[in-house]
């Protein structure tokens, strides 16, 4: 099972569509599409690592500059830096996020694939939950004074 299609637009069509891109030859600029001209979240603003289950993301930089991406199901990271008028895919169920690292407020609109896309963010799943702190030790190699720290901040028991 594979976590994305990119068309590859050299393939000859077929009454299904193009086929899928070779997974190696893929790169985070065939999530990326330049050129909407158009005219926030504050400087050094993060939206932080979530994903949607049951949706693919569509992010359009409206101001500002972001960077911007999402971990693939083989740890491969497709980061780029988004500027005005760039859009983004993140595409379903991938751990993605976006920091402004502009000298000025950034303003992004998303769309999804779905109306009822559902959201996870990784620190809350992580540490605002009921989960033994050893548990968690073990599982992500965090050191547990890390972890109780964490849970206190977020609000975890």
């Amino acid at each position: 099972m594979q976590d994305f299609c990119v068309a590859d637009y050299a393939a000859p069509q077929s009454p299904a569509g193009y086929a899928c891109k070779d997974p190696a030859k893929v790169t985070v600029d065939d999530f990326v599409f330049s050129g909407l001209r158009v005219a926030d979240f504050a400087v050094g603003g993060v939206v932080p690592i979530h994903s949607h289950r049951d949706a693919t993301e569509l992010v359009i930089l409206v101001e500002g500059t972001v960077v911007a991406g999402f971990i693939a199901s083989n740890n491969k990271a497709y980061v780029k830096t988004l500027h005005k008028g760039d859009t983004m895919v993140f595409p379903q169920g991938l751990f993605h996020f976006l920091v402004n690292v502009g000298r000025t407020p950034a303003l992004a609109y998303a769309s999804f694939s779905s109306a009822n896309p559902g959201v996870q963010t990784l620190e809350t799943a992580l540490f605002q939950n009921d989960l033994p702190t050893e548990i968690i030790a073990k599982s992500t190699l965090l050191d547990k004074v890390q972890i109780q720290k964490l849970k206190r901040l977020l609000g975890g028991s």
